[in-house]
């Protein structure tokens, strides 16, 4: 049977880590956490759950997960963040497939949990996401929401089960990361030559908020739901006027 490497990034994620670590017991091999020097529990964590624990400065998103993969014993990675864990009916279908030979990338759906709901809509779900690989054919790029790069002819199976997504404890924590990550993305789009028109810049904003509460039925979720989109809209509306500083 193939043999599977868990690998994890973490900084300061004791609230997270234990119920991460927790739900990959059984199916994977070994377990690769690679921290940027958490100031919390994250470490002791860890090794109580008997994981191989390296510590380095922060290389970027993609870096640090390319630099984790290196450090796995496995050439097969499953590759999760620490507020992620595997529902039962994954686990049993990532199990299933070591069982029958693994080839090729495999995704599956992550769920995400809002400040305790979990969100199925406003397009925040089927949220695909391909994290079991192997590492000698594909690698991560980019700055913010990393993806994988692999070969157009690699095929992808996609697994049964979700992904458990605990993404925000608060309201005020999605607000932080909008601002961190979305001037991120504005200089992203700047060092490929976009523009920050009047169309993107006013119009994009309202736009999404309307496509994703709306048209993607965010309303169902109540007022977590106007909530969700408004911040998405407002993320957009921040990434064009920082573009829009940019271009000048």
């Amino acid at each position: 049977m193939v043999k599977i490497s868990a690998v994890i990034i973490t900084f300061n994620e004791e609230k997270n880590i234990a119920r991460c670590l927790e739900s990959i017991r059984g199916i994977v091999d070994e377990i690769i956490v690679v921290d940027s020097f958490s100031k919390d529990k994250t470490r002791e964590i860890c090794l109580s759950y008997n994981v191989q624990f390296i510590q380095t400065e922060w290389k970027g998103y993609s870096e640090t997960k390319n630099f984790a993969n290196s450090k796995a014993e496995n050439d097969w990675i499953l590759s999760l963040d620490a507020d992620e864990a595997l529902s039962e009916e994954l686990k049993n279908a990532i199990l299933n497939a070591k069982k029958t030979g693994l080839q090729g990338c495999y995704s599956f759906n992550r769920l995400t949990n809002y400040c305790g709901t979990w969100v199925k809509y406003g397009g925040w779900y089927p949220d695909n996401k391909t994290r079991l690989f192997n590492r000698l054919e594909v690698k991560w790029t980019g700055l913010i929401h990393e993806n994988l790069e692999f070969n157009t002819t690699l095929a992808t199976t996609l697994l049964k089960g979700d992904c458990l997504h605990y993404s925000y404890y608060t309201v005020q924590e999605h607000i932080n990361q909008t601002k961190k990550f979305s001037p991120i993305a504005a200089e992203m789009l700047h060092s490929k030559g976009k523009k920050a028109t009047f169309v993107k810049r006013f119009i994009s904003p309202a736009v999404k908020f309307i496509r994703d509460y709306f048209f993607k039925f965010g309303f169902l979720h109540g007022r977590k739901g106007f909530l969700i989109c408004a911040i998405s809209g407002y993320a957009t509306y921040i990434k064009y006027k920082k573009l829009r500083e940019l271009n000048k």
